[in-house]
Formats: structure tokens, C-alpha cells, sequence
């Protein structure tokens, strides 16, 4: 990580690099930021709330809360595991830091999620879903969440270089992984004895924390989410270890 803070500046020209590359050549541009999950919203809306007769009230926005942070954390993983691999020319470089690159691809992620969270706004408005004291939690669950996914993708960057099975593995992971957290259903619907699933698989406790603040109108649990706080450091002890442990074979597998 001091790696990282060292070369601050050059991860920052990387991230606005990936930004501006992301839609480029689409008419539409930067806009597709906000419109590829409105567009998610809308078709998850449809689905469980007209064809599946789903009652719940403020169902899009309950969505709409969940699905930014995960859209913000499957991209991370999915853009950041294989960064080394998609950036093999710049690792072969002897004073290129690898480190970086799953770095970039969070933060990249992340300002797509800043960018978005006023189009959220908007959703709560027509709703007619009120703002509370409860949204000053936002900055500590976006850090939680930050420090979280920053772990696992450094983790599995690492991984994928010597074991390209990695990144296979990690998109029908991810898949599972979305019907787990209770981001198309309330956490009440889910039985009892999976509720542990449901919270302690790292995303649901922090998709019911965006959920509570914004569409509940009540604060996260915050044991829970401290506790999330505390497995997360941990994680990205673990995650820089491995990084570290794989480090000086990169060359040689790129």
C-alpha cells in the first residue's frame, strides 16, 4: 500500500485515462454512467414487480440502492483481477508498479458510483422517499466497501496470473454471489436460518446498509457493519500478502 501512495499521481492519470477510454466512440458517451443501471433497475422492476407480482413499496428505489454498490464492486473485481494480465506490457517493465492497477480499477469504479449516487437522489424524489440525517453514514459505508473490495481484488489480480482459471472462476462466482445479497429482495423475506448467508457474505451487509440509509430512513447496523469494517482490514492484510508472495513472477508468466 505505500507502493501505492507513492505513485498517487500516476494512479490518478490512469483512473481519469480509464474514465475517458471507458464510452469512447458511443454516441452517448459518459452518459451510459447513469443509464446502463437505470436501465437495470427498470428491467429488475419489471420483472419481480409486474410479472412476478411482487409487493413492496418503493420497490425501484429499493433495487436502484442496491444495485449501484454492486455494480461498483462486480465491475471492481471483474476489471481489476484481470488487470495485470489486460496490462502485461507495463508489468514487464522493470519500474512499473503492479500494484497499482487493481487499484486503479476500484477507484475508476468507484467515481462511476459518486457520479451515479445523484441520479439515486433523483429516484428517491420521485418516490417520495425523504432524506434523513441517516445519509451523513454514506461516506463511512462507501470507505467499508472501498477498503473490502480493494482487498479481494488484489487477492484475486494476484491469483489470475499464475492461474488464468481465476477470472472463469470469478464471473459464475459473482453470479451466485448477486442472488445472495439481498439486493432484489428485502432481507425480511429470506428465512432465518439463511440470514447469515445473506449478511455474511461481505456484499449483503453492506448492499441492507445502503438500503436502510436511503430507502428505510434508518442507520445501518452498525455492529454489523464494523465488524465488516474489522474482516475487511483483515482481508486486505491477506490480500496484500498474496500480491507480495506473487509479485516477482509476474514478469514471467506475462
Amino acid at each position: 500500500m505505500k507502493t501505492c501512495w507513492r505513485h498517487r499521481a500516476l494512479i490518478g492519470a490512469l483512473v481519469t485515462r480509464q474514465l475517458n477510454a471507458r464510452y469512447r466512440g458511443s454516441i452517448l458517451g459518459f452518459l451510459w454512467t447513469f443509464l446502463n443501471p437505470i436501465f437495470l433497475m427498470l428491467i429488475y422492476a419489471l420483472v419481480f414487480r409486474v410479472y412476478m407480482r411482487f409487493d413492496m413499496d418503493h420497490y425501484p428505489a429499493f433495487v436502484f440502492a442496491g444495485l449501484l454498490p454492486w455494480i461498483w464492486f462486480t465491475t471492481s473485481m471483474s476489471e481489476g483481477t484481470n488487470s495485470l494480465i489486460a496490462n502485461g506490457n507495463l508489468i514487464t517493465r522493470a519500474m512499473f508498479p503492479p500494484e497499482i492497477l487493481p487499484v486503479v480499477a476500484v477507484i475508476a469504479n468507484l467515481m462511476n458510483f459518486v457520479f451515479t449516487i445523484p441520479v439515486l437522489l433523483v429516484v428517491f424524489l420521485i418516490s417520495g422517499i425523504p432524506f434523513g440525517w441517516q445519509l451523513a453514514w454514506l461516506p463511512v459505508i462507501v470507505a467499508i466497501q472501498c477498503i473490502f473490495t480493494l482487498a479481494l481484488t488484489f487477492l484475486f489480480a494476484a491469483l489470475n496470473v499464475p492461474f488464468r482459471d481465476v477470472q472463469h472462476l470469478l464471473t459464475n462466482a459473482l453470479t451466485f454471489w448477486f442472488f445472495l445479497c439481498p439486493i432484489l429482495y428485502p432481507l425480511e423475506r429470506v428465512p432465518d436460518i439463511l440470514k447469515p448467508v445473506a449478511l455474511g457474505n461481505g456484499m449483503g451487509t453492506l448492499v441492507t446498509s445502503y438500503q436502510n440509509i436511503f430507502v428505510h430512513q434508518q442507520g445501518p447496523g452498525i455492529a454489523a457493519l464494523f465488524a465488516m469494517l474489522f474482516g475487511s482490514l483483515l482481508l486486505l492484510v491477506l490480500g496484500d500478502a498474496v500480491f507480495r508472495h506473487y509479485r516477482d513472477t509476474f514478469a514471467e508468466y506475462l
